[in-house]
């Protein structure tokens, strides 16, 4: 959710007759909350909106009617609301019992708002504003927005209607106070053609027939909610559905032909409801939860947790036999999990204003993995906790990053903040602050904190108190250190002794840092860290405050500091710590062995030691590890072979010994799915077959290409939930014919899922020929409108400069491609793969043609990038020492 420059938006100014019959106020409006930012003036609050929408699908266009029920709260000569892109016909106000009076409205396109102004000073009291307006419905999934698809059952080109709101597009629907404090109640009706399928965050209470086979449908009003969760939708659509809660019924919803690729969503969904309204201790407030499929995608996110109405794009929510892999149910499952427990954490309880975003995202990420962990234990989705958190010090570790709870001021500054220090750190935080409170005490705050604030907004700070009332006395202390300052704490073990069956051992806190060593060993931020230590015996829990500090536990074993990989920290052993950590390697618990081998390979690459020891843990991993803990440590070999493409020696070098422990586990695995596996393995199995393949094992090579010829008498040879994976080999070393017959199945396959993943897979040749054909291909209109920005990012994971110089050269044309939300980082993100040093001038210029506030992910993307010019060259020498080579000059 992101923006090159600030896009526009309107404000609505009203004016009322000097002397009006007043109605009673209601209560204080909660949006003169203080220090809660606003747009707006703050002298007005809306209670109640009642919209009608007329889409037209054809032209592109729509024409709406809102009467919103508004309270005046102070003398004013005008009224504003947030409008974008909306061209206002005629407004009137009308106050509690009086005469409908005219509005002028002056637009301010800039600020996003339109100002209305009536005769007279508007004076406090009870008001309706009526406007009438059009707008239009876009390519890309901002505001109202098509999707275009090939019908399941026809083949022929369908189109959907959706919407796409947050964090400040519903002022391109209506206008609106389209900020998160201005709670209301909403009903919606729309005048839609009779044979399709109308959508919302409630069922229809209301349908009337219309002449020209139209009908008007009203929806039932929906509870206070914020204006980013209001959805509609419209299109040739199915509806899958069985009860999941009483008065509550679970629906997918998605593109007629769909079927049973809808029954794993459906039958994963309905749970859901039960064991969150549990969890939560309040009950789901609506009769209905639907999961709407969209065809397409976003460079900016998967899946919105509109109330009632939750959005997923199809690739991960229905299962295409065509091309569904291995990880798609688990995606399915914990995307549905993290939207679900925004019912409640985001829509029943809403952060107050942007800089508190992380109690949306943080707590629904990490709710997604204690319900995935609930029902599906066998996927051990705990482990993706340590991936969430090696992802969010990625960004952490650079001067460039941002405390959890940051002040956002514009829409730009809004989009940025959907980053992995508000999702992956948010939940690392939360997972080592539950167990600081331990799990009873921290769900009773949690349930606390849902009834005190429920249909309204609240402020990081109310979570902490719930939680500290609940049993947690210390909790907000270091709460604070974590959320409101930035960066990761460094805790190094400075001694280590063992007497008696007890291990004594010395801490002392600094501060981990990529691009600031320096820095931040003299002047080092401090944390209140939790920790959980163990060695051998019974783990011990303890604080370390301050600088320094003494811990003894039982047992004389290998120690660790961040037993259970709960705490957000990294820790730097001693060099005989570390190698009685590696004899031990075995013997720790699979999620542990993962966590410590990310930890110490972000400390060599950094430089706060040698890459050898690193790499020693990383060999100790045996083959035959748990399969998740296999997967992330294949991933860890495959990025040292990414980063040695300019040392052939070196890389043949690495590949031998890889292969010597991981073709093994590729054989017991097999190359072709069982019916009994569990997940992990047909995952892991799949990661296998891609990083041989990658790497140019001629083994691989050679399968991926003999089945890719299958294809030529028969396109649905390769269905099944391996086709992505051997069609990604073929199209890495692809030759211009195979690259050809890879389009002509995208253009020939009747799924929209498979259709989008062929025509990404162009982007993925490694002959610089191809990626540009695929980035001329991207501005044509064959792979369609969400896909063409998709083929863009993924060359540039193979030739960033490439992708880099090509989006400046078709800057207008490329940013019509993606959705206005994602621009600021859709580049940034092109530029994180880089490690050319002649791409450094070109960022610079082109960062001085932004706005202020939407520089930042450019900005980090740069930091990232010169670090990783003066860190790179000392990690490629690390490998070649390690593996007995000798390094290219």
């Amino acid at each position: 959710m992101r923006s090159f420059a600030l896009v526009s938006a309107l404000a609505l100014a009203i004016a009322a007759p000097p002397v009006l019959a007043q109605t009673p106020l209601p209560a204080a409006n909660p949006a003169s909350a203080a220090g809660v930012h606003s747009d707006l003036p703050r002298n007005a609050q809306p209670l109640h909106y009642a919209i009608e929408i007329v889409p037209d699908a054809t032209a592109m266009t729509f024409t709406g009617t809102t009467a919103i029920d508004i309270v005046v709260s102070e003398p004013t000569p005008t009224l504003t609301l947030h409008a974008l892109e909306l061209t206002i016909d005629k407004a009137t106000l009308t106050p509690a019992g009086g005469k409908p009076m005219p509005l002028t409205v002056a637009i301010d396109a800039a600020a996003q708002k339109a100002v209305f102004t009536a005769p007279a000073a508007i004076a406090p009291g009870s008001y309706r504003i009526d406007i009438a307006y059009k707008g239009a419905i876009n390519t890309q999934p901002n505001g109202l927005f098509a999707l275009d698809y090939p019908d399941k059952r026809t083949g022929k080109t369908a189109r959907g209607l959706f919407t796409q709101f947050e964090p400040a597009d519903a002022r391109r629907f209506t206008p609106a106070f389209d900020e998160p404090i201005y709670k209301a109640t909403w009903t919606l009706s729309a005048v839609v053609p009779a044979a399709q399928m109308p959508l919302a965050n409630t069922p229809v209470v209301k349908e009337d027939a219309l002449p020209g086979g139209r009908k008007r449908v009203t929806f039932a009003e929906t509870p206070r909610m914020s204006s980013y969760l209001l959805f509609f939708g419209l299109g040739d659509f199915e509806r899958l559905a069985k009860p999941a809660a009483p008065g509550v019924e679970a629906g997918i919803v998605s593109p007629a032909g769909s079927g049973e690729q809808a029954r794993f969503a459906l039958d994963s969904l309905a749970p859901l409801i039960p064991y969150y309204t549990d969890y939560f201790g309040q009950p789901f407030p609506l009769p209905k939860i639907d999961n709407i499929a969209g065809p397409g995608q976003s460079q900016f996110f998967g899946a919105m947790e509109n109330w009632g109405a939750v959005f997923t794009f199809e690739r991960i929510l229905l299962e295409d036999p065509a091309v569904s892999t291995p990880a798609t149910r688990n995606a399915i499952f914990i995307t549905q999990a993290h939207e679900v427990a925004h019912q409640w954490f985001g829509d029943l309880v809403t952060m107050a204003w942007w800089d508190d975003l992380w109690l949306n995202e943080g707590f629904a990420s990490w709710m997604e993995s204690k319900a995935t962990d609930h029902f599906h234990p066998e996927w051990f989705p705990l482990f993706e906790r340590v991936n969430g958190r090696e992802e969010a010090m990625e960004l952490d570790a650079f001067r460039t990053t941002h405390p959890i709870v940051q002040e956002i001021r514009t829409v730009d500054e809004a989009n940025q903040a959907f980053d992995s220090i508000t999702y992956q750190k948010g939940e690392a935080v939360i997972s080592m602050l539950e167990a600081f409170a331990g799990e009873n005490v921290w769900r009773d705050g949690l349930r606390a904190y849902m009834a005190a604030h429920k249909l309204g907004n609240s402020r990081t700070d109310d979570l902490w108190a719930a939680v500290e009332k609940a049993g947690a006395p210390g909790l907000t202390a270091v709460a604070h250190d974590f959320t409101k300052q930035p960066g990761i704490p460094l805790v190094r073990v400075t001694s280590a002794t063992c007497k008696a069956g007890k291990t004594m051992l010395t801490l002392e806190q600094s501060q981990f840092s990529r691009d600031a060593m320096a820095e931040t060993q003299a002047h080092p931020a401090r944390w209140r860290v939790p920790l959980l230590v163990s060695a051998g015996g019974a783990p011990v829990r303890s604080i370390l405050e301050g600088g320094k500090a003494s811990i003894t536990v039982d047992g004389c074993g290998p120690v660790l500091l961040n037993a259970g990989q709960l705490g957000y920290y990294r820790t730097l052993y001693t060099p005989a710590m570390l190698k009685a950590l590696r004899k031990g390697l075995p013997t720790l618990k699979p999620m542990d062995q993962m966590g410590l081998v990310a930890d110490n390979i972000a400390l060599s690459y950094a430089g706060y030691q040698p890459l050898a020891p690193s790499l020693d843990l990383l060999a100790a991993v045996p083959g035959t590890a748990n399969p998740v803990l296999a997967r992330s440590a294949f991933a860890h070999y495959r990025a040292a072979w990414e980063a040695l493409d300019k040392q052939p020696a070196v890389r043949a070098a690495l590949v031998k010994r890889i292969a010597a422990t991981w073709k093994p586990r590729l054989t017991a695995l097999g190359l072709e799915p069982r019916a009994d596996e569990v997940m992990p393995d047909a995952a892991l199995r799949s990661s296998l077959i891609g990083g041989f393949g990658a790497m140019g094992d001629p083994q691989v090579l050679a399968e991926a290409r003999q089945r890719f010829a299958l294809l030529q008498a028969n396109p649905k040879a390769l269905d099944g939930p391996l086709k992505t994976t051997w069609l990604g080999i073929v199209a890495r070393h692809a030759t211009r014919a195979e690259w050809d017959r890879i389009a002509a199945l995208a253009a020939g396959s009747g799924s929209a899922v498979e259709k989008q993943a062929l025509y990404t897979l162009l982007g993925r040749a490694q002959d610089p020929a191809l990626a540009s054909a695929a980035l001329d291909f991207a501005l044509t209109d064959k792979p369609g409108q969400t896909t063409s920005a998709g083929i863009i990012a993924t060359v540039g994971g193979m030739h960033p400069e490439q992708a880099f110089d090509f989006v400046l050269a078709h800057r207008a044309e490329v940013e019509k491609l993606v959705d206005s939300s994602s621009r600021t980082r859709f580049l940034a993100n092109v530029v994180d793969n880089s490690n050319d040093p002649a791409l450094v001038p070109k960022v610079e210029t082109y960062m001085a043609t932004l706005q202020p506030d939407a520089a930042k992910p450019m900005e980090q993307a740069l930091a990232a990038l010169k670090e990783r010019l003066q860190s790179r060259p000392r990690y490629v020498a690390g490998l070649a020492e390690w593996l007995g080579t000798k390094p290219a000059r």
